[in-house]
C-alpha cells in the first residue's frame, strides 16, 4: 500500500475479491449434498485465514482514512486560530486609513487656503501636506502587508478545505461499505461458531510463555509491558481501546502509554519508524507483515510478538513468523 488515500475503485476491488473467496469458503464450509463431510476445525480456520487476508488491508484503509481526516481537520482549526488576529488586524488598520482618508478630504486640497493662512510660511504648509501623505501612504503598506498575509492563509485554508472534503468523500465512501465488511465478519462468525460450537473461539493459550520475555527500561519496555497487559482483549477492526484493538490500534496503544505518539495506521506507523534489522530488535519493536503493510505486530523478546490477529480472536502472543510474511522492523522514536 503506497498512498494512505484509499481508492475507491480499489475498495471495491477488495470487497469484491472478499465476497468471492466467502463464496468460496461457504461453499466448502457448507455444501450441497450431505456426502460431504464438516470441515475440522482446522480446515476453517484456514478458510478464515484467507478471507481474513482479503479484508485486513481494506480494514487498513479504512483506519488510515480516518487518521488523514483528523489531522486535515486539526490542521484547519489552527489554521483558522492564525487568521483571526490577522484579519482584526486588517479590519483595524482598514479603519484608521478610512479616517485618515476622511480627514484629508475635510483638510486636504480644498482647504489648502486656510491651511496656508494658518500655516507660518508655504514651506510649513508643504511640510504638512507631505507628512500626511507620507503617514497616509504607510498605513497603507500596513493594510497591503497583513492583506498579503491573509491572503496567502486564505489560499492554504481553500486548499485544505479541499483536501479535507476529498477525506471525507473518502470516510463516506468507506463507512457505506462499512455494513459489508462487517456483513462478511459476521459469517466469518458464522464459520468459526460451525467449527467450534457457541463459544466461537479456538481458544488455546494465548500467553504461553512470560510477557514480555525479555525486561528492558525506557519506553520500548514500557511499551512491551503494556501490550502484553492487553493480552485477552477481544479484536475489534478500527478499534484502539480500551475495550478492544485491531493490529495498529494495539500498537499506537501500548506506545502511547510510553510517551509515543503512532498513528491508527500501519503504512503510517512503518513511516514513523526507524528501519532496523532482524538482529536488532528489542521489547516494543515493531514488525510489519505484507508487501502493502497491511498487519503489524510488537515484539516483546526470545521470537514472540504480540498482537490482534483477526475478529473473533483476541490480542495473543505469538511466534513472530506465525502473523504472516515479514514485511520489515520499525523501532518508534
Amino acid at each position: 500500500m503506497s498512498s494512505s488515500h484509499a481508492s475507491p475503485r480499489r475498495i471495491q476491488r477488495l470487497v469484491t475479491l472478499a465476497a468471492a473467496a466467502l463464496a468460496a469458503i461457504a461453499v466448502g464450509v457448507f455444501p450441497a449434498t450431505q456426502a460431504h463431510a464438516t470441515p475440522t476445525p482446522q480446515e476453517v480456520e484456514a478458510q478464515i485465514d484467507t478471507l481474513w487476508g482479503t479484508l485486513e488491508p481494506l480494514v487498513e484503509q479504512y483506519n488510515g482514512v480516518h487518521y488523514q481526516l483528523t489531522q486535515n481537520q486539526a490542521k484547519q482549526a489552527t489554521l483558522e486560530k492564525q487568521m483571526g488576529p490577522l484579519q482584526i488586524q486588517v479590519d483595524l488598520a482598514q479603519v484608521r486609513v478610512g479616517a485618515m482618508s476622511a480627514d484629508l478630504y475635510m483638510h486636504g486640497p480644498g482647504s489648502n487656503l486656510n491651511a496656508l493662512l494658518e500655516s507660518g510660511s508655504p514651506a510649513d504648509l508643504i511640510d504638512r501636506l507631505n507628512s500626511l501623505n507620507e503617514l497616509a501612504h504607510k498605513q497603507q503598506e500596513t493594510v497591503a502587508q497583513v492583506q498579503q498575509q491573509v491572503n496567502q492563509y486564505a489560499d492554504q485554508k481553500k486548499a485544505l478545505d479541499l483536501l479535507v472534503a476529498q477525506q471525507l468523500q473518502q470516510d463516506a465512501d468507506l463507512a457505506a461499505k462499512k455494513n459489508n465488511i462487517q456483513s462478511q465478519l459476521n459469517q466469518l462468525e458464522q464459520l468459526r461458531t460451525a467449527a467450534y460450537g457457541a463459544s466461537g473461539s479456538a481458544g488455546g493459550s494465548l500467553k504461553p510463555v512470560a510477557c514480555p520475555v525479555t525486561y528492558i527500561g525506557g519506553a520500548g519496555g514500557k511499551a512491551a509491558q503494556v501490550a502484553c497487559s492487553l493480552i485477552g482483549k477481544p479484536y475489534g477492526w478500527a478499534q484502539a481501546g480500551p475495550s478492544s484493538y485491531d493490529c495498529s490500534g494495539l500498537t499506537m496503544a501500548a506506545w502511547a502509554a510510553a510517551g509515543v505518539s503512532l498513528a491508527h495506521y500501519t503504512v503510517t506507523q512503518h513511516s514513523q519508524t526507524k528501519r532496523i534489522s532482524a538482529s536488532q530488535l528489542q521489547p516494543g519493536d515493531l514488525v510489519f507483515y505484507g508487501s502493502d503493510l497491511h498487519h503489524v505486530a510488537l515484539y516483546v523478546g526470545g521470537g514472540w510478538v504480540v498482537h490482534a490477529p483477526k475478529p473473533g480472536d483476541f490480542v495473543r502472543m505469538a511466534k513472530m513468523a506465525d502473523p504472516g510474511s515479514i514485511n520489515s522492523y520499525g523501532r518508534p522514536a
